[in-house]
């Protein structure tokens, strides 16, 4: 069975300074609400979203979650997408919903970027840098393993184009 696995980087967010914990700023939240149009209209729907327990990344998935449709009160935490956490950690962490299809995890750099490459192949470094709402769709086997099949990578300004057509 093959998984969908959709990667999603936080939206824009506050400086360290200007709030420690980092909410979305106003170009966050416009980008997330755009995402999450896109993905509606790509027709593409939640098995399962997962987020990292920083505010930023909360904020992400819960509005995109419900601009699909997905039921924030059925949004998964887990540190396994924290910044600096291990991809060989989240993917074992993935590996207990095998029964879904179709999951997004709401995260940061540097996780998502290792661990698409990890997704993708066990030998090779692949380097893909997200940008702040970037969001990357790659499918795996179940249970998950170095041979995903990477199917496409969107921009913030790509996803607001594809929200606004």
């Amino acid at each position: 069975m093959i998984m969908e696995i959709y990667l999603v980087r936080h939206g824009a967010a506050h400086t360290k300074e200007d709030d420690p914990e980092r909410h979305l700023n106003k170009d966050g939240l416009d980008q997330c609400h755009m995402s999450g149009r896109a993905l509606k209209r790509l027709e593409i729907k939640f098995d399962l979203v997962i987020s990292s327990p920083k505010v930023r990344a909360r904020q992400t998935a819960e509005i995109i979650a419900d601009e699909v449709g997905y039921p924030k009160d059925e949004i998964k935490v887990t540190e396994t997408l924290e910044p600096m956490a291990s991809p060989k950690d989240t993917i074992s962490y993935l590996n207990n919903f095998t029964e879904m299809n179709n999951i997004m995890l709401a995260g940061h750099l540097p996780l998502l970027g290792n661990l698409a490459s990890e997704l993708l192949s066990e030998s090779t470094q692949i380097s893909l840098y997200f940008e702040a709402g970037a969001v990357c769709k790659i499918d795996v086997d179940q249970p998950i393993s170095h041979t995903g099949i990477f199917r496409w990578f969107l921009t913030p300004e790509q996803l607001r184009l594809i929200a606004q057509t």
